[in-house]
Formats: structure tokens, sequence, C-alpha cells
């Protein structure tokens, strides 16, 4: 068929035949609002993060308040990350019954319909800020899996809903679906980090947690951002060792991946708008060099190349337009 026989313009006519020959949807059950939860805040005002412009690190009382309100706006999940109030080498207060995680689990699960996701991980708990025990100035594997099955049950015992292993350790998702499974909580889902890439883009994340290492970097563990077939692997090796839903970390750089994954994997697929890619379009729309149009278009994208779950600082503001 050639033109004038067919006009690709009949099919944007009006607002109308737009909406209904539209391939790719948003809906808010798609997204997954990340909220930081810090010990050091009891009974204080939330936080303002400065390197993330418009969001906050809460006291347990004010992320409760905080995921509530945004459930009544159309939210189905949030994704927890704790602070505590004093560190170790080995992460310790990570598990703690009493940590702000769990005690914010048990809150949102006896207040809300949300579906609670945690992120397990050390970095944020350790003093040295790795994502892994360190002996003799290195991230050791092994040892660490004993750590983080730890820390996953003691989220599972709150009342979390899925665990979302961030570490990037070999055989964490093993560790974790053994140790879940031993205690009883075999229908606690596993949401694993499984193409988790050494990016520039976690910035302003380590600044808002205070995680960023002491020494060296974390590119003996995260990924090459070179590599794609490596990242088919990871995710293959996920879901051997029993995890539910694979997710691709940053998302916009690594949209070829995302779609990747979800060609050859047809599970779950979650992928995380990270900080920096909130703060770089952040930055953008309030210095007027975009409009807040620019925030859907971005998410679309992602959901575009076939994440069905996306995580994002974006959701608030997505709520209120999809």
């Amino acid at each position: 068929m050639e033109f004038p026989t067919k006009r690709m313009r009949r099919l944007r006519k009006s607002p109308q035949i737009r909406e209904i020959l539209r391939e790719t949807r948003l809906h808010s059950s798609d997204l997954i609002y990340p909220i930081f939860v810090s010990e050091k805040l009891e009974g204080g005002e939330p936080e303002a993060i400065d390197t993330m412009p418009g969001q906050y690190r809460y006291s347990v009382d004010d992320a409760v308040s905080e995921a509530s309100r945004l459930e009544d706006e159309g939210l189905s999940a949030v994704l927890l990350f704790g602070m505590p109030s004093k560190k170790d080498e080995l992460a310790s207060s990570a598990y703690d019954p009493d940590g702000a995680v769990q005690r914010t689990v048990r809150r949102l699960k006896e207040e809300t319909e949300l579906v609670v996701m945690t992120d397990v991980c050390l970095c944020q708990y350790t003093t040295h800020g790795h994502c892994g025990i360190v002996v003799e100035g290195e991230v050791v594997n092994d040892e660490t899996l004993d750590v983080l099955a730890r820390i996953a049950l003691s989220h599972a015992e709150a009342g979390a809903d899925v665990v979302a292993p961030s570490d990037m350790m070999d055989g964490r998702v093993a560790a974790i679906r053994r140790a879940l499974d031993d205690a009883g909580f075999s229908d606690t889902l596993i949401m694993s980090y499984a193409v988790k890439y050494a990016s520039a883009f976690y910035a302003p994340f380590r600044e808002a947690v205070s995680s960023a290492p002491s020494f060296g970097d974390r590119r003996s563990y995260q990924m090459d951002p070179a590599n794609v077939s490596e990242a088919l692997m990871e995710a293959e090796l996920d879901l051997e060792e029993g995890a539910d839903i694979l997710m691709v970390k940053p998302a916009l750089a690594y949209l070829d991946v995302i779609g990747a994954v979800k060609d050859r994997f047809r599970v779950p697929l979650a992928a995380y708008n990270v900080s920096g890619e909130y703060s770089m379009l952040r930055a953008a729309i309030d210095s007027g060099y975009l409009t807040e149009e620019a925030i859907y278009e971005s998410i679309l994208s992602i959901k575009r190349a076939g994440a069905d779950l996306i995580i994002s600082h974006f959701a608030p503001e997505l709520l209120g337009v999809i």
C-alpha cells in the first residue's frame, strides 16, 4: 500500500482515535513508590533530600501517613529503604525486628492495603558502605549470604509481601528463598535486582541514605554498563534460584536491556527509574528547559520497553495524570 491509499495520519486525526489506538498504557498499578524511612527522625518532620528535590526522609509515622495518602490517590505498592541510627561492619541493625523498616512494614500491613516491598541490602547499615561483608578490604560473597537471608527473613516476619535483594552477591536469591521457606514464608515473593549496573545515576540516592562506600567502588559486584549478554545470564540464574520478579536498574539508560530481558524471559519484570534519572529530569523541569509532560513520556518509555512494574520517585506526580 502506497500513498495516497495508505494515510497514517488517519490514525491520529482526533484525540478519541489516538486514545483507542494507543499501544502502550500506564496505569497506577504499574507504579511502585520508594520511601526512605529513618530511625533518626522519630517524632520529627520529614527531611528534604538536597540531591532529590521533592523527595524526603520520613519517620515511621510520617512514612505510613504518606503511603496511606498515596494509596487514596491510587498507589498500589511501596518499596521501603531504611536508615539506621547506628551502623557497624556487619550491618546488624538491618535485621533488628524493631528497625525502621520492620516497624513500618507492620504498620502498613495493619493500616493499608498496599503491597509492601522491602529493599534487602547491607550498604545503608554498614560503616564501610558496601553491599556485602568486608574482610581485609575485600567484599566477600558467601559470608554475606547468611546476613542477607537474615534481613529478608526479618522483613517477612514483619509482614512484607515482597523482599527485594539489591546487593548483587552471587547466590543470594537461593539463600533467601531457602531461609524464607524453612521459616514458613513460602508465599513471600522475591523481586530480585537481577540486572543492576554499576551506574553513575545512583549518586543522589547514596546521599539520600548515606550509603556511599568509604573505599573503592562497587564494580566487583555490580555489572559493567557495557554488557547485555551478562545481564541475560544474571536474570536466568536468579530465576533458577527462585526469583518471582526480575528487575533491571537503572531504567532510562538501559531500555535496550529491559527489552532484551523481557523478550528472553516471559516473567514479571520491574525497572527502577533511579535517583539520578529523577533528579536530572526534575532539574530540567525546574529550570524551564522541559515541561512536566516529560515525566509521563519518560516513564511511558520504560513501560514500552517491556517493564511490567516501574519503581519511580515520580509516582506521586503520575498518579494524578494516568
